[in-house]
């Protein structure tokens, strides 16, 4: 059987499958739809973040979450130099801040905060945005190296709730939408 072959219940093959190759991989990955966040980051002066769809929940007991950075990206390299980050749940209004910290027109580092308002949740927490749907500030416990990326693995210290209720931004198929059936 080849890697394009598959076997179906009773045993007999098909080839409904296709080889798991990168690109394959992320064609897939896109029809998983995941709500938007940046991920932030700050050791002294210096200060970065990256957009994610790869946040979520851990546990409740105790509040933690996880999050996927690239290791050669500049976050992971500031990561390794602290041990907090925060994360900034993100509304259908906020794709300019999504593509802003996904580097969009070359943006790196601090400039990814112009325009928004931030503050610490904590007094040695990383940066998050006021105006987010959510935001958290978490102490790393632990950071995995899995592949080209690191696994944060976050205890949650403090949650802020934005002030405006609206749908989270989304993304799917290479692109951001609104969950139209989210209003609270």
């Amino acid at each position: 059987m080849n890697a394009a072959q598959a076997t179906s219940m009773s045993g007999a093959p098909h080839s409904l499958a296709i080889a798991a190759e990168p690109s394959a991989f992320r064609s897939a990955m896109r029809e998983l739809a995941g709500g938007v966040s940046i991920v932030t980051v700050q050791v002294g002066h210096e200060r970065t973040g990256f957009t994610a769809t790869s946040v979520t929940s851990l546990s409740a007991d105790p509040p933690t979450v996880i999050a996927c950075v690239n290791r050669t990206s500049s976050s992971a390299s500031l990561l390794l130099k602290t041990d907090r980050f925060g994360v900034s749940m993100l509304t259908h209004a906020q794709q300019q801040v999504a593509n802003r910290f996904a580097g969009m027109n070359g943006v790196t580092g601090s400039q990814r905060y112009a325009a928004e308002r931030w503050t610490q949740l904590t007094a040695d927490g990383a940066p998050v945005m006021v105006d987010s749907a959510i935001s958290l500030d978490c102490r790393i416990e632990d950071m995995i190296q899995k592949h080209s990326h690191w696994i944060l693995v976050g205890r949650v210290m403090a949650i802020h709730r934005g002030e405006i209720e609206a749908p989270p931004l989304v993304y799917w198929r290479g692109g951001y939408h609104q969950l139209a059936d989210c209003r609270a």
